[in-house]
């Protein structure tokens, strides 16, 4: 028996005979059949096309909100004069915030078929929302927060997380590493975006034909992405979202989890939005502030690329747990901000370890995810409460710049993250001892010895 399925029994304390109760209708013997005839191929035309797509996805999605430090720049300094910061970085933590917890309804239909009908919705709502933000005018904050916050929100929810998890659905021996390669599309696109939205922007065109240009580009990605993704014929899931959700909600290690990733994502966003406008609050040259997230999203990309073979030899939960400590010291060390050379040390530090732990989330989901055919629904749970620290970090920053609050705020945050983290991981190792689990347990928890399972355990 696998360590997983010993956590997920463990903590898991309804009978058998009342999940036999709650089952819906179970998938045809065809469905069995043709799922059961092959795995996940590890390989192939459509797997290698659905990896490119997903890619794009991600370069266009939280790609292009990561990109948000340049609006929250130009926003302040330029078009909304007339709105503090707090309320201007509600746009694009909205954004954020509705793209992971809107994953409560794509999950769960994406787990029922609907991947195409997921993505060409949330697709066009995105190339919409774009076009449509060109439109707005100096001093129009409420109609720029529906359309960039609400409108491009929803439509990157549609699409986030169904693009991670049709991953799974090709790879199984390299899921990690793929679903790296996948996430590691979103820093590639917050170097792009930033450069072409500074130079369009700040320069001779104006915001409506800036935008409009960045729309065009979003859109023909998208398209792109749309018509090279590939679902393959897996099982229907056999329990109702209800089940899963009373099921997560017993299971200790499922939930210590979630606290962790919402502490974390609490931080994270912090330096994303803000490390270009502390550039220029400090006296840096206006010109280097741009390319300041350039700098830590290219460091995110190594992040994101790295962060699947490394977790292989020193297993995802353990890598996680060191990324979000080396996040934490980063984000309060910007208190320290103060020229050129910290900038950059900043950028560099924290676009690795935020990339590294960005690109483990999913795979850690999964790795504490029994039935894969439930990894839709249990990502939805996991993401629902995430991406709220831009208000946050925007009320505590205030209209005085007071940027040791927000950096102390994001830290600790973070830190408590990895201290939930490491409780998990220290009860799954008890679990481990407790039933000698060997095997197909992952490297970060290992067997206490190499005896076979009990009978006990075999039998659950």
């Amino acid at each position: 028996m696998s360590m997983k399925f010993a956590i997920h029994n463990t903590f898991t304390t309804n009978k058998k005979l009342d999940d036999l109760e709650e089952l819906g209708p179970l998938p045809s013997s065809n469905s069995q059949t043709a799922c059961s005839e092959s795995g996940p191929p590890d390989g192939g035309f459509g797997a290698w096309g659905t990896v490119f797509g997903c890619f794009l996805m991600q370069f266009c999605g939280f790609g292009y909100i990561s990109s948000f430090g340049v609006y929250q720049d130009y926003y302040t300094r330029i078009y909304l004069t007339n709105h503090p910061p707090s309320a201007i970085s509600w746009i694009g933590a909205l954004a954020s915030f509705l793209a992971v917890n809107v994953t409560l309804i794509s999950g769960p239909l994406y787990d029922r078929g609907w991947f195409y009908h997921l993505v060409i919705v949330g697709s066009s709502l995105q190339s919409l929302s774009l076009f449509a933000l060109s439109f707005a005018k100096p001093g129009q904050f409420y109609m720029i927060f529906i359309v960039q916050g609400v409108l491009f929100g929803i439509g990157m929810s549609l699409t986030y997380g169904p693009c991670l998890a049709v991953v799974s659905q090709h790879f199984s021996r390299r899921r990690t590493l793929m679903m790296s390669l996948v996430t590691s599309g979103t820093p590639l696109g917050a170097m792009v975006h930033p450069i072409m939205l500074n130079h369009l922007l700040n320069g001779t065109v104006s915001f409506a034909r800036g935008v409009r240009a960045s729309a065009g580009f979003v859109s023909a990605l998208l398209l792109i992405a749309c018509l090279s993704m590939r679902t393959r014929r897996v099982p229907v899931p056999t329990v109702s979202y209800n089940v899963v959700v009373r099921k997560c909600s017993r299971e200790v290690l499922f939930i210590l989890m979630t606290v962790g990733i919402l502490l974390c994502q609490t931080g994270y966003y912090f330096p994303v939005f803000y490390l270009q406008l502390d550039s220029i609050k400090h006296g840096i040259d206006v010109h280097f502030s741009f390319y300041s997230l350039v700098i830590m999203n290219a460091a995110c990309v190594i992040g994101r690329c790295t962060a699947g073979a490394i977790a292989t030899y020193t297993g995802v939960l353990n890598f996680t747990i060191a990324s979000t400590v080396a996040c934490s010291a980063i984000i309060t060390s910007m208190m320290a901000l103060s020229d050129v050379a910290s900038v950059v040390v900043i950028a560099l530090a924290y676009g690795y370890f935020s990339g590294v732990y960005i690109a483990l989330i999913v795979p850690l989901v999964a790795e504490f995810t029994p039935d894969l055919s439930e990894l839709g629904a249990r990502m939805g749970l996991c993401f629902a409460f995430t991406g709220m620290c831009g208000p946050i970090s925007g009320a505590l920053l205030g209209s005085q710049y007071r940027w040791w609050m927000p950096s102390l705020f994001s830290g600790v945050s973070s830190l408590h993250c990895s201290q939930a983290l490491c409780q998990n991981l220290h009860l799954a190792r008890l679990l481990c001892r407790k039933f000698d689990v060997c095997g197909d347990a992952p490297a970060d928890i290992p067997p206490r010895n190499k005896r076979k399972p009990s009978v006990a355990s075999r039998d659950t």
